[in-house]
């Protein structure tokens, strides 16, 4: 977006990435639209012994392998696709793709943090979301080239992520 290589994208700020990602987002000159906020939650397998619990803590997870994805030798943790990155975990995997993410979910016991939306049709009735008891949150929201007006596609694909929002009841922001 920065050299007009793309549209949109979509990342989420946290109180611990958001004056950082908020400061390299004016520098490059582009802008943040809010979607949606969320409490974190984990998404784990329906066979992990955290499945039946109404919500989970960070103790609770100890004993379980957190999964995250590789983010290169020279990436900083504040951009991490997961919140909460800074956290210590005793057993910690880092995967480069989402399927092999969720075939540890399901084969390891595994766990990742995310925002709780979590789609049957693309994953599979195997994986579902619990909510995790942190004071923190995710505002996730996509972010385009000030200077430049969005195309057909790009409006037309921000809908959709609107109408699934809408979908899983979350509050839309505008």
């Amino acid at each position: 977006m920065k050299n007009l290589r793309s549209e949109i994208g979509i990342l989420y700020l946290s109180p611990f990435n958001r004056k950082v990602i908020e400061k390299l987002l004016r520098e490059n000159r582009l802008d943040f639209h809010p979607l949606f906020t969320a409490k974190p939650h984990i998404f784990i397998s329906t066979q992990n012994p955290l499945a039946g619990k109404a919500s989970v803590t960070l103790d609770d997870l100890q004993e379980y392998p957190y999964l995250s994805f590789e983010q290169g030798t020279y990436n900083s943790f504040y951009f991490s696709e997961e919140i909460l990155s800074t956290v210590f975990h005793k057993k910690s995997i880092h995967v480069s793709d989402r399927a092999t993410l969720f075939n540890l979910l399901i084969g390891l016991n595994g766990y990742t943090i995310s925002t709780g939306i979590v789609s049957a049709v693309l994953n599979g009735n195997n994986i579902i979301s619990v909510p995790l008891q942190v004071d923190d949150q995710i505002q996730v929201g996509w972010i385009a080239n000030h200077q430049m007006q969005l195309g057909r596609q790009a409006k037309v694909y921000i809908e959709e992520l609107r109408n699934v929002i809408r979908e899983y009841g979350l509050p839309l922001q505008e």
